[in-house]
């Protein structure tokens, strides 16, 4: 063990809140220590956002040169070279990792700690914090320590190389079939990227739908959207174990009633757990949820006084995005602000293609205010009838919007279809500075565009009642 070192802050974790924050508070001359067991950028640039999207463009131009007839366009037969994008991929990751290290490295009063970091009790005001070989202390220490992939209690699972999301990406020969256990949005976006890359693809959700957050109908449109495509999508099924096929060669997904599901490769996408059960938190009396999470108040701080939790360990939404701006909520505070994450208005996209995204209430959630007495309406517009969308052959989706009708306000919106995860945000602008439906209506749209569409759709809505029926 080194001798101990004296920081004015230490940060644990590397991802999408802890290096800015570290950043910024070394360019207030504070002396802070960032501590990081694999990459600097957390799961967002090694094994999440940046991977994913990058393959996502590699399979949508597969799916659109399939597609070229339809625009006049005549291609020939269309062929994927798996390994060439998975390594167009890969030097993306590689590209986006080293210039976060090149630029963290050169930061003045900013020391990297290549080691897992954990809490090991207190000296008087100070926290003291083990990291490798290394005894750190501070009086501050920020948690950004990300989740890790769930694995469900599935019989047979424990004896068979299955993939979570990491290890999918490491693949370098194309799955022949791809069976996904889970129903949320990595399953989703990983299933239509492998089949447009050229998998079969089934996936077996135990819920009665896919995406069980969101609205009936959006949740609907999206199978139909993923059906549509080829993928075999089977919802309410109980799972009793897994194992391999008969012939060794891959794996069996063994259904109740006596149905079984094949497939060369197994993914299983069930959900994320906190990474908070390494981190010595009872050395300085911090407990977590019974799920493993950490509660703050909306300052982002734990309940015990100079510890912060950001990103996902404090469930408050497990985006990049959140994270990100948690560390902007701390930063201000830090420097006498009063920002609160209670102001905010959740936010955020499933990039499958084209994208679902949402912000604010859902209609479920919009249904119940009706009860209490609210008056509520919705508009609802089909993309088929988006005249942009139609140009574009993008026609798949919809588009849903919640608005207030004694403050004109909007309470939320869902948008399934061309550019929506781009479009959201322009409502989610108008939600956070707290403008009005009349004022999107009367606002100058560009033309051709699918925002345009937004004061049409505006001036169709009508009374939100309580039931659905």
């Amino acid at each position: 063990m080194s001798g101990e070192q004296r920081f004015d802050a230490i940060v644990i974790g590397a991802g999408q809140a802890g290096p800015f924050l570290g950043a910024t508070l070394v360019a207030r001359g504070m002396k802070v220590a960032l501590i990081e067991e694999r990459d600097l950028g957390g799961t967002c640039v090694n094994r999440g956002c940046t991977p994913t999207k990058t393959l996502r463009k590699s399979a949508r131009v597969a799916h659109m040169a399939r597609r070229a007839s339809e625009f006049g366009v005549q291609t020939g037969s269309v062929q994927v070279n798996f390994r060439a994008a998975m390594e167009r991929m890969q030097r993306r990751v590689e590209e986006a990792r080293s210039g976060l290290q090149a630029w963290l490295g050169q930061l003045e009063g900013l020391t990297i700690i290549k080691a897992r970091g954990r809490l090991a009790g207190r000296e008087g005001e100070q926290f003291v914090v083990l990291a490798g070989e290394h005894q750190l202390v501070a009086p501050k220490v920020v948690l950004n320590t990300g989740t890790r992939p769930f694995v469900p209690p599935v019989p047979g699972l424990d004896e068979l190389p299955f993939l979570d999301n990491e290890r999918l990406l490491a693949l370098r020969e194309l799955p022949s079939r791809l069976v996904i256990i889970g129903g949320g949005y990595i399953s989703l976006e990983m299933a239509q990227i492998f089949r447009r890359l050229g998998s079969e693809v089934a996936i077996l959700e135990t819920g009665p739908r896919l995406t069980a957050r969101e609205d009936e109908d959006i949740a609907a449109a999206v199978t139909g959207m993923l059906t549509a495509e080829g993928i075999e999508v089977n919802t309410g099924v109980r799972i009793e174990r897994v194992g391999k096929a008969d012939n060794d060669a891959g794996v069996r997904v063994q259904l109740a009633g006596g149905r079984s599901v094949d497939g060369s490769h197994l993914l299983v996408a069930t959900g994320r757990i906190p990474n908070t059960d390494c981190l010595g938190l009872e050395t300085v009396g911090l407990e977590v949820s019974a799920r493993g999470y950490l509660v703050t108040n909306d300052r982002l701080e734990t309940a015990v006084p100079g510890i912060w939790a950001l990103g996902d360990i404090n469930q408050r939404g497990a985006f990049t995005h959140t994270s990100y701006h948690d560390q902007d909520i701390v930063a201000e505070n830090l420097a006498g602000g009063q920002r609160s994450a209670a102001a905010r208005v959740g936010i955020y996209a499933m990039f499958t293609d084209p994208p679902l995204a949402h912000v604010g209430l859902y209609e479920a959630d919009a249904r119940k205010l009706v009860t209490e007495g609210r008056r509520i309406s919705q508009a609802v517009h089909a993309m088929k009838d988006v005249s942009r969308a139609k140009e574009e052959g993008e026609t798949v989706g919809k588009i849903k919007l919640l608005i207030d009708e004694d403050s004109g306000h909007f309470l939320g919106a869902t948008m399934l279809g061309i550019q929506s995860d781009e479009i959201i945000q322009a409502i989610g602008l108008v939600m956070a500075s707290g403008g009005t439906w009349k004022l999107v209506r009367d606002a100058l749209p560009v033309h051709p565009t699918v925002t345009e569409f937004l004061p049409t759709i505006i001036d169709r809505r009508k009374p939100l009642t309580a039931s659905s029926g």
